[in-house]
């Protein structure tokens, strides 16, 4: 009987080996959240996210076993602008004060290309979760003194009133003072 517990309690630590993904650090200086929307009309409006945190975890060489996690604090956000910043931030869009972060979690990278892949979780904005697909691409996968660095890029577009960011003035020739598509580009590097 101890022989059997001895060897289900190691055949489990080299599942759960097999299982533990390495995490990956993200290198701030050269990684960023941005967004962009329609102005208008006739132009878009871009911003950042100045403050956020990337969690990537992936152990496989084509990365389809990565689990991914991104917490941006929605009051960080930044168009160059402190009178639409605010205004971003205020319950018309964001309410940053009820609702102080963004967050992505992954369920499944699925590799579609070469060097693209789908990464598919759930974002929540405001009080609301969807389940949503980035397209991303790995930029490549560098190996240096101080060890790996991977670059990637993934990009979406979501219907703000999909996430209750709900203001809709219109102008005078029809449409919306700002569009309802925003696209979400997050350019990282990660090391291990």
């Amino acid at each position: 009987m101890k022989r059997f517990i001895l060897s289900a309690v190691l055949a489990f630590g080299v599942v759960a080996a097999g299982v533990a993904q390495t995490p990956w650090t993200t290198d701030r200086a050269h990684t960023g959240i941005k967004f962009s929307v329609r102005h208008m009309l006739i132009s878009d409006i871009e911003g950042t996210f100045r403050d956020f945190d990337i969690v990537f975890k992936s152990d496989k060489d084509d990365y389809t076993d990565a689990v991914i996690e991104v917490t941006i604090k929605t009051d960080s956000l930044d168009t160059q602008n402190a009178r639409r910043d605010n205004h971003l931030r205020s319950d018309d869009f964001f309410n940053a004060a009820k609702f102080p972060t963004i967050t992505f979690k992954s369920t499944k990278m699925e590799k579609t290309g070469e060097t693209t892949y789908k990464i598919y979780g759930d974002l929540t904005i405001r009080d609301v979760t969807k389940a949503v697909v980035f397209d991303a691409v790995n930029g490549g996968t560098l190996k240096t003194p101080q060890g790996l660095i991977a670059g990637w890029k993934a990009t979406i577009v979501v219907n703000r009133f999909d996430y209750n960011l709900k203001w809709d003035r219109a102008i005078e020739t029809g449409g919306l003072m700002v569009g309802k598509d925003v696209t979400i580009t997050v350019n990282a590097e990660v090391r291990k």
